[in-house]
């Protein structure tokens, strides 16, 4: 901020350039509390001057170059002292009031906002955004907002505003009968409403609010996580297929025990399900009576291939396979499966030995079994 002084006492050049960038309205420092007749005043562009007078608003500059006389000032005619060069101290003061627009500026609601959503009932949201002010009535703004404040900021007044804001967004969410899910896209139109709400209580400060812009609308944590499990069983689509498409999936890649049991279960599930709708539509378990003999239309197709067993192997605290019995016979030719090595496969009550099992015992009939102890 730069002013500049005759030698003397008088003021010769009244001017303020701005270096910060939340500078609402800047006051003049005089000296010797006297004005010099005949003075440069120098408004830039997105600067307004308003000089005050013993107190009252007298004069309102807008950009450009102004020499303190009565000729190019004709509400400053009245003044007392004007025609003696203000030779009398009086009281003058000078404000220059930015007229630029303050932009980045946060709002956010800072509790739920309660309303009734078509969709989910009673529900509790939160938003977020930005907007931007501007000085339109530097008069105005000055009476009703700086008052007699030397240096007054953005800061200052963003509150108040803030509050008006989150007031009105509010009332317009409230209001507004869209769903949730569809808010997302009209926030540019939830965003006009508002500031059409607002302008007609900032206009009193001599305010106005360019733009205003809802960033986002969200929905509490619990609500989004009770969406999102929705969402997947969505995605997920039928639940019979699902299963199948798993459990083929898991039968297809080596991997751990509970990757087989999962596909067995999978399997299972799948085959019990189709079973359960085959007996509801022939009369079923429940009771019903079975329908009437119906012609085929055509020949059923054959079932699938029955899926090929597979093995889980033991061996040194780990757990490996599956693996098909083709792959233990190979592994009892190279020595990697012996009789002792425990094994297990869907439906066995626990882990058994390889010679235990029915299955398994024909792949070592081609060698002896070791010698008893002793002998």
């Amino acid at each position: 901020m730069v002013f500049n002084f005759l030698s003397g006492q008088f003021i010769d050049v009244i001017e303020w350039t701005d270096d910060t960038r939340d500078t609402m309205v800047w006051r003049f420092q005089r000296h010797g509390n006297e004005i010099k007749y005949g003075a440069k005043l120098t408004v830039r562009e997105g600067q307004t001057a308003v000089f005050v007078h013993e107190g009252q608003l007298a004069d309102v500059f807008t950009p450009g170059l102004y020499m303190l006389e009565t000729n190019n000032m004709p509400v400053m005619t009245t003044l007392q002292h004007w025609s003696h060069g203000f030779k009398s101290p009086f009281k003058s003061e000078i404000y220059f009031v930015s007229t630029n627009r303050f932009t980045n500026l946060k709002w956010g609601t800072k509790n739920p906002i309660m309303l009734r959503d078509p969709e989910f009932g009673p529900i509790r949201l939160r938003a977020f955004g930005t907007y931007t002010v501007k000085v339109v009535d530097a008069g105005l703004f000055l009476t009703e907002i700086v008052g007699t404040d030397g240096e007054f900021t953005m800061e200052e007044v963003s509150f108040q505003i803030r509050n008006i804001i989150v007031q009105e967004v509010s009332r317009a969410l409230a209001a507004s009968g869209i769903p949730a899910l569809d808010m997302a896209a009209n926030t540019r139109d939830l965003g006009q409403l508002v500031a059409d709400a607002i302008s007609g209580t900032i206009t009193q400060y001599g305010l106005t609010l360019p733009e205003l812009y809802i960033e986002n609308i969200s929905l509490p944590p619990e609500v989004e996580k009770a969406l999102d499990a929705r969402t997947s069983r969505g995605i997920a689509g039928n639940l019979d297929d699902h299963m199948k498409w798993k459990a083929a999936e898991a039968m297809g890649q080596p991997g751990t025990m509970g990757d087989a049991m999962g596909a067995g279960m999978g399997a299972g599930l799948g085959m019990a399900m189709g079973n359960a709708m085959g007996g509801m539509a022939q009369g079923g378990p429940w009771g019903g009576q079975p329908r009437a003999p119906q012609p085929a239309a055509a020949a059923a197709p054959p079932p699938p291939p029955p899926v090929e067993h597979v093995w889980h192997i033991a061996k040194d605290g780990q757990t490996m396979g599956p693996y098909s019995r083709a792959d233990l016979g190979k592994m009892v030719s190279s020595g990697e499966l012996t009789r002792e090595t425990f094994v297990w496969t869907q439906g066995q009550d626990g882990w058994k030995q390889a010679d235990e099992v029915a299955g398994l015992a024909q792949l070592f009939t081609v060698m002896p079994p070791p010698p008893p102890p002793g002998v």
